[in-house]
């Protein structure tokens, strides 16, 4: 544990101080584009982040190529290699896309290179655990379109999250910590030693977003881009494939009993690794809900709006850091939830807490329906905003009358009255006398 925590703090310390110069070399090439109708900052802010990410992951590669326990996984595994090439390239474009604004479908081809070149080099999917069944082997065209397809669906779905300060960064590092301690798990508590390419993976993407959180949180200094979204969305999606399609479930047969209560032991967590609709559940439902929404308006589906998850809790009152909280809140219960799952599927008490924790985040989601106030004898105790607010008394004027000559009308006196007042009140002004 010691060598994933130096790896951890060497990828962060390298990302959060080369975050600061990026930021200045962004302002200095023009990195900042105008405001755009679906943005939600007020200033521009310069991108190109992704650059300190990028080298972050390589310190963080090159420090665990150097530590005795780690360095195993650069000699047993092509995997290491795997990944720095498809993340050079998918950075690459991106790092293109942040300054020149390239086209959507030149994205969409550089992603599926980018998979391709890792299936090339021994990073894909071998086969299946299916419950009740056991191992499916893929064939080699099999295992290379699902290893594409979930590429290319786990680098947008982290994409169309990054919309808000701190969000993708933020909800990437809850995910990687979810694959990290379940990785670990079959690592050292199994001795599975095809669990230590996405160990590592994992380790290394919590550095990356933690290094680079304190410049993106709100209100942020620099924007990630598609340089860092694409970027730690296709190490997401490698650290998944690495430990579904490549870990065999036959190899926990010895500690279950059996192949099929082998699958049946780690299901709830091969299936959403697989698929990864539990640990990025919200990116990944942002992403479908976004499509659909798009393809029935007639719009291309890679065209941006506003109608993303985080926009509509925007809308409904919620304030920009609240916003991210309760994004982070739902990605967590849903990550840890499933990984506690995992481990004990057959204690009430995980799926208990799992509940009452939803009710929590429905009533988070709630808050802006309507508005707490605090009794009068606590309110010294709370903020100023779940104090009763006194509206001032607003005194009520003659219609008609000029901004200078309008008199407060007394409760309790008619309009004649108080025309014939101001009437008299206007002559003793005219000649002089004091009222």
């Amino acid at each position: 544990m010691r060598d994933y925590l130096l790896t951890l703090c060497v990828t962060a310390a390298v990302t959060y101080l080369l975050t600061g110069p990026v930021r200045k070399f962004a302002i200095a090439t023009g990195a900042m584009p105008e405001i755009r109708a679906r943005d939600v900052h007020r200033e521009p802010t310069p991108r190109l982040g992704g650059i300190a990410m990028f080298f972050g992951l390589c310190a963080g590669l090159l420090v665990a190529d150097h530590l005795q326990n780690l360095n195993s996984v650069f000699e047993l595994s092509n995997e290491p290699r795997a990944l720095l090439s498809g993340a050079a390239l998918i950075w690459l474009i991106g790092v293109l896309d942040d300054k020149f604004e390239l086209d959507a479908l030149i994205k969409l081809g550089a992603q599926m290179i980018s998979a391709g070149v890792m299936v090339v080099q021994g990073l894909t999917i071998l086969w299946l655990p299916i419950p009740g069944v056991g191992v499916v082997s893929l064939t080699q065209w099999q295992g290379t379109l699902l290893t594409v397809a979930l590429v290319v669906l786990t680098i947008n779905a982290v994409n169309f999250v990054d919309g808000l300060d701190g969000l993708a960064a933020g909800m990437v590092c809850i995910a990687a910590t979810a694959f990290f301690l379940y990785a670990y798990r079959l690592w050292y508590g199994y001795t599975i030693e095809a669990a230590a390419p996405a160990t590592l993976f994992t380790v290394i993407l919590m550095g990356m977003c933690l290094g680079f959180l304190p410049h993106n949180m709100h209100p942020a200094r620099i924007f990630m881009g598609d340089s860092g979204s694409m970027l730690i969305g296709l190490i997401l999606a490698a650290s998944a494939i690495s430990i579904t399609g490549q870990v065999d479930p036959d190899t926990l047969k010895i500690f279950e009993g059996s192949t099929r209560q082998a699958t049946h032991a780690a299901l709830p967590v091969f299936i959403p690794l697989l698929l990864p609709l539990t640990i990025i559940a919200i990116p990944m439902a942002d992403l479908i809900l976004a499509i659909v929404r798009r393809t029935w308006k007639g719009q291309s589906p890679f065209a941006a709006d506003r109608g993303h998850l985080h926009h509509r809790l925007l809308e409904i009152g919620h304030s920009h850091s609240r916003a991210v909280l309760i994004m982070y809140f739902w990605s967590a219960l849903i990550a840890f939830g499933t990984l506690a799952y995992s481990v004990h599927s057959t204690s009430m008490w995980i799926v208990l807490g799992i509940t009452v924790l939803s009710a929590v985040g429905l009533v988070l989601l709630l808050l802006p329906r309507f508005t707490p106030r605090a009794p009068r004898w606590a309110e010294s105790f709370v903020p100023p905003r779940y104090r009763r607010r006194k509206l001032p008394a607003v005194p009520t004027t003659v219609a008609g009358a000029a901004p200078e000559e309008r008199v407060p009308v007394p409760a309790g006196i008619n309009g004649a009255t108080a025309i014939g007042n101001r009437s008299r009140f206007t002559d003793r002004r005219k000649a002089g006398t004091p009222s």
